[in-house]
């Protein structure tokens, strides 16, 4: 893998693509008692005809924030669902050991980088066009075999007492400059941050990404097990900096009020310290209750579920009839790097790389 050349579809030119005239918005999944949708019919016939059926889930994805869906799915349609839950990367590993006897149903993972490698392997089933239409193109796999479903973008937390906005680094790249030396906290097992360093090397290349990732470590950046400690570890003051997603700042104000002394940094227009990405799904084709499975992709492009991410967990919905929390800025006032989300798929040679200069072991 090199520097990204030029030439791929579907590049993920950000505030043309947003502004453009979606599909239009085709209920495909359940609603709630109180809400009538373009697809409430199809959906209570769905739910009858799934009554009993069982789907086991592979999860990358926190048990605390996918859980509760789950359970708003499984309550609509009377399907059984046996989640199985841990890191996107462990549980691409474990899909790709288990190969077509795998006993997942669906794969729902925390970044496009472990979808990826998974469909790479053939183990994806194909998905319906019209449920591929409900998202973006720059949100979905250009081979059909995946989807987002909730979109997140790259920041740099800061701690407000410990740093002032003009100190503040321009490019993700100048946190190994020697001013950050002991003060930079990040979190290398985390999928997110790992599909972070695939886009890395796709856009500055292999040798600048190792050089990065030997910088961190030179500088002395503490490793943290996931992105919420590593807000936490900021506001604590243990470190100044943080390199995580957008959404877990506002977890935290949800939580703890407007004087959390933590806020949001994103960098300078094409960093890649401000690339946008995607939580997503795809089914196995080795599932044996392919309604089921499709009925919960459905269900997870609802607006419901939309909406849940939007006001709860605080990412970005997918779909055009749901808009964002008022509490983030919207996408347009963002300007990531030139990149295609299906280009993140080679998580083993990041992982590799990681390792080889021992963040990872």
């Amino acid at each position: 893998m090199g520097t990204n050349g030029g030439g791929r579809p579907r590049r993920m030119r950000w505030l043309a693509g947003l502004l453009l005239p979606l599909i239009a918005l085709v209920s495909v999944a359940c609603s709630s008692d109180d809400e009538t949708t373009a697809g409430t019919a199809t959906a209570t016939a769905t739910a009858v005809s799934l009554e009993g059926q069982q789907l086991t889930v592979y999860a990358g994805r926190n048990e605390a924030l996918i859980a509760p869906l789950l359970e708003m799915f499984s309550k609509q349609t009377g399907v059984k669902v046996d989640a199985k839950y841990g890191s996107t990367s462990e549980i691409a590993g474990t899909l790709l050991e288990e190969g077509p006897r795998s006993p997942a149903d669906v794969f729902l993972a925390q970044d496009t980088g472990g979808l990826g490698a998974v469909e790479q392997a053939g183990l994806f089933a194909p998905l319906d066009p019209a449920l591929l239409e409900l998202v973006p193109a720059v949100f979905r796999s250009n081979a059909g075999g995946w989807v987002g479903l909730s979109g997140r973008v790259r920041v740099i937390v800061y701690n407000k007492d410990a740093v002032d906005v003009a100190d503040l680094p321009s490019s993700v790249k100048d946190v190994v400059n020697e001013e950050w030396k002991g003060r930079v906290g990040w979190a290398p097992t985390n999928a997110s941050l790992q599909a972070f360093v695939t886009a890395f090397r796709l856009v500055e290349g292999d040798a600048a990404a190792k050089a990065w990732l030997e910088g961190m470590v030179a500088n002395g950046a503490t490793a943290y097990a996931n992105n919420g400690s590593v807000v936490q570890a900021v506001a604590d003051g243990e470190v100044d900096l943080g390199l995580v997603n957008h959404y877990y700042l506002f977890q935290f104000l949800r939580d703890q009020g407007p004087n959390f002394p933590v806020a949001n940094h994103y960098t300078a227009a094409g960093d890649i310290g401000s690339m946008v990405g995607v939580a997503g799904a795809g089914i196995l084709k080795s599932t044996d209750a392919p309604d089921a499975a499709r009925a919960l992709m459905a269900f997870l492009l609802s607006e419901e579920a939309q909406r849940y991410f939007a006001e709860q967990t605080f990412e970005y919905p997918v779909i055009a009839s749901v808009a964002p929390s008022a509490d983030l800025p919207g996408l347009t006032s963002v300007t990531p790097p030139d990149l295609d989300l299906n280009d993140l798929s080679d998580l083993r040679g990041t992982v590799e790389l990681m390792r080889s200069v021992g963040v990872l072991q």
